[in-house]
Formats: C-alpha cells, sequence, structure tokens
C-alpha cells in the first residue's frame, strides 16, 4: 500500500512536471508567435511608410520641378523667332547654361540652382498660364507671358517705350522721374547692347516686367542687397547665386520638421547662426534694405513676407534678397487693395505680412497697411539678433526692438518714428561691430 502510495505520488508529480513543461513550451511558443507577428507588423509597416514617403517625395517632385516643361517652351519660342534674350543662345544652342538642382516651392514658379559658363546662378522660370491678374490673391499676373504676343509685329519703338511708361506708372505710381525708370527698363531689353530692341527682345522684357522681382532688381540695380540680374530669355531669368540661405537656420527635410518641437528648432537655428558681430553686420544689411525700399528713389515697395527665408547672405555677411516676389510697389498695393472687397480684415491680407483692415460701410479694403517694413523686419530680427546679444547693450538692443516692432503704418507720427529708430538700431549696431574684422 504504501508502494502504491508512492507510485500514485510519482504518478502525479511527473505528470505535474510534465504539465507545467507543455505549459511553458505552449508559452515560448505563444511568445515567439507574438513577437513573430510583432515583428512582421512593424516591418510591413516600415515598409509602407517608406513607400509612402518615397510616392510622396517623387509626386512632389513631378509636380515641382518641371524644368525640362520650362526649357522646351522657352527654347521652342526662342527658335521661332518669338523671343530672344542674353541667355537665349547659352540655354538653347550652346547648352552653356545649365539647370542644376530643384529649388521649386511651387509648381508655378520654377527655380533652380544652375550654371553659366564659370558663372554660378539661380535660374526662375514661372508655368502659370492665366493671362489675368487676380486681385482677390495675387498682384502679379499670372502669366501674360504665356504666348509673348504683346507688343505686337507693327509697334513701334516710341510706342513701346509709352506702353512701358504707362505699366511703370501703374505700378509704382506716378513719380517724378519716371523717364528715368523707362530708360533702365529699356537698357536691360536691349540684351545684345546693340542700341536697338528688336520685337523678340520686346516681348521678353514685357513679359518680364510683369514679375515684382524683375521690377525691383531694376530698381534697385545699383544697391548691393538685391542679386545680380545676369540674363534673360522670354520671362526665365538668371540671378547671382547668394551663398547662404535662409537668413538663419539650417533646411530639413519635411518629414524631420513634423516632428522637431518648436523650442528645439529655434535651438537648432541659433546654434547655426554666425557670430553675434556677424549676425549684427548682416542685420544692419537689411535695415539699410529696408531704407532702400522706404520712399526709395522709385517710390515706396512694401515687404509683404518678411521670413527668413526670403534672404540670405554673402561670405562677407552683406544681406541679399533671394525671394523678391513679395516685395511689391505701394501704389499696386494700394490699387488691387481699393477694388478687394471683406467682411473683415483678415480678407485684407497679401502675401503673409501685408494687412490693412476692412471698411465694413463700404464692404472694402482700405489701402494703408496696419504695420510698416521695418516693424516687420524687427519682429524677424529680435530673437536673431537677442540671442548671443553682448550683455553691455543687450537691454538697449531689446528695448529698441519693441519700440521697432510696435510701430503702427497710419500712425501720423510713423515716418518720424520710422526713421528715428532705424538710426537707432544701425547706430547701436554700428558702434558695437565698427572696431571688429566683422564690420
Amino acid at each position: 500500500m504504501f508502494f502504491g502510495y508512492h507510485w500514485e505520488r510519482c504518478y502525479q508529480r511527473e505528470g505535474f512536471f510534465l504539465s507545467v513543461s507543455l505549459s511553458h513550451s505552449l508559452g515560448a511558443q505563444a511568445r515567439f508567435s507574438y513577437l513573430h507577428m510583432k515583428y512582421l507588423f512593424f516591418s510591413w509597416l516600415a515598409v509602407f511608410v517608406g513607400s509612402w514617403v518615397v510616392y510622396v517625395e517623387y509626386s512632389s517632385y513631378t509636380e515641382l520641378c518641371r524644368g525640362h516643361e520650362c526649357k522646351n517652351s522657352i527654347c521652342d519660342k526662342f527658335r521661332k523667332g518669338v523671343i530672344d534674350g542674353s541667355a537665349c543662345s547659352s540655354l538653347c544652342e550652346k547648352d552653356t547654361l545649365y539647370l542644376g538642382k530643384c529649388l521649386s516651392a511651387k509648381p508655378s514658379n520654377q527655380v533652380y540652382s544652375g550654371s553659366w559658363g564659370d558663372m554660378e546662378g539661380i535660374i526662375k522660370c514661372q508655368m502659370e498660364e492665366d493671362p489675368h491678374y487676380d486681385l482677390g490673391v495675387e498682384l502679379e499676373p499670372r502669366k501674360e507671358s504665356a504666348s509673348f504676343n504683346r507688343p505686337t509685329k507693327g509697334t513701334s519703338m516710341e510706342k513701346f517705350k509709352e506702353m512701358v511708361f504707362s505699366h511703370l506708372k501703374s505700378q509704382v505710381g506716378d513719380q517724378a522721374n519716371l523717364a528715368d525708370l523707362v530708360t533702365l527698363v529699356l537698357g536691360v531689353a536691349d540684351s545684345n547692347k546693340d542700341g536697338q530692341i528688336s520685337l523678340s527682345e520686346a516681348h521678353s522684357s514685357w513679359a518680364l516686367l510683369q514679375l515684382n522681382e524683375f521690377l525691383l532688381s531694376v530698381v534697385l540695380q545699383d544697391r548691393e542687397h538685391t542679386p545680380r540680374l545676369l540674363g534673360f530669355c522670354g520671362d526665365l531669368y538668371v540671378m547671382e547665386k547668394v551663398p547662404y540661405v535662409p537668413l538663419y537656420g539650417i533646411s530639413l527635410p519635411w518629414m524631420v520638421e513634423l516632428w522637431i518641437p518648436a523650442s528645439l528648432r529655434r535651438s537648432i537655428d541659433q546654434w547655426a547662426a554666425p557670430s553675434w558681430p556677424r549676425k549684427a553686420k548682416i542685420a544692419i544689411g537689411l535695415l539699410e534694405l529696408v531704407e532702400d525700399v522706404f520712399h526709395g528713389t522709385f517710390g515706396s515697395f512694401l515687404m509683404c513676407d518678411v521670413s527668413a527665408a526670403g534672404f540670405g547672405y554673402t561670405e562677407r555677411h552683406d544681406i541679399k534678397v533671394v525671394d523678391a516676389k513679395r516685395i511689391i510697389p505701394e501704389a499696386a498695393f494700394q490699387e488691387a487693395m481699393r477694388e478687394r472687397r471683406c467682411e473683415e480684415d483678415s480678407d485684407c491680407v497679401y502675401g503673409r505680412d501685408c494687412l490693412t483692415s476692412c471698411d465694413l460701410t463700404k464692404h472694402r479694403c482700405t489701402t494703408e497697411v496696419t504695420q510698416p517694413n521695418l516693424a516687420k523686419v524687427c519682429s524677424t530680427l529680435k530673437d536673431y539678433l537677442l540671442h548671443g546679444a553682448p550683455s553691455d547693450i543687450k537691454d538697449e538692443l531689446e528695448k529698441q526692438l519693441y519700440a521697432c516692432i510696435a510701430l503702427k503704418g497710419a500712425s501720423e507720427q510713423m515716418e518720424m518714428e520710422h526713421s528715428l529708430i532705424l538710426n537707432n538700431l544701425k547706430t547701436l549696431l554700428w558702434k558695437k561691430i565698427s572696431h571688429t574684422k566683422d564690420s
């Protein structure tokens, strides 16, 4: 009986161990199966996300980057004798004007880094086809230049001058020296410098004249803050390349941007910025640009997108405008706003930074911007300049910057305050760096 009891206990013990062993085995298999499924799921997810990113990037690239279409269209018109310009032969016959890396942000505005012989440049080409002004959205014609049909065949040189004069008057207003601006434009239009403007040259220059950036490059061609116009063909034009873009910060892939907190992004941008004396020199250049476009030689221009991406600088830390599409003549802006219907102030915005108010009695936008150029520039420069500023001027610099940001466009004393604050800021920065090699 004892033997039977012992055998029974052994049997039970063996059964228990067998049960535990089977349980462990089944548990291990379940865990392995779970890990296997988890691995497969995340592998599949990674492949899916990776494929989606590649597809989106490829789709975005093919939509944004259509340089071959632009070149084919321009060269087809050049070969037919419709357009001409200083860059046509190099682009279409000699292949010495080369479109390199795509920098386009919009499908309608093709932008490429490139080379022209031994010169580096930025090549820009317009792709939109709508020939009318859309005053509710843009202040540039979408593409009157698509067919390059103005001026018409048989137009005399005198008549073309009248066309240019009338167009410039509508853009910059009735300036006393408007004839001088016409002369500058016609000088650029004569691309081969033979003293004559052919019909094909006139087609190209008229198309370019519809673009804010081209007009500004002519108005400020003797100033150092705008890149030089190197050449053109139709409405494709080549600008001097600016080595360092944007004004501050670094460009990151959009997928990375999505996951970076704003505070970390600011830290990265500050880390990548030049030393403070060099930042001060860059800031002085930007303040000088404000002077150039505020009551300049040919009227006032409004800076309607004062973001870091629109500016860059050279090896000598001289500021350069890299995107002037949103620097527009004040007269043209006011005329467009005068015709724009509105229900609230937010209906009266152009670009990112040019805001007027809505006159609710007429349901029309007013014409005076709420913030002058200088206030918008100071907003862009505030964090950039205050970070790392010398302790002996930091409090005064901060005070001046906040006074600058508080400027109002419709103030009766605005022009006097504008000049005073601008001069104070330039003097404060210049005195601090004038004795350094960075000046």
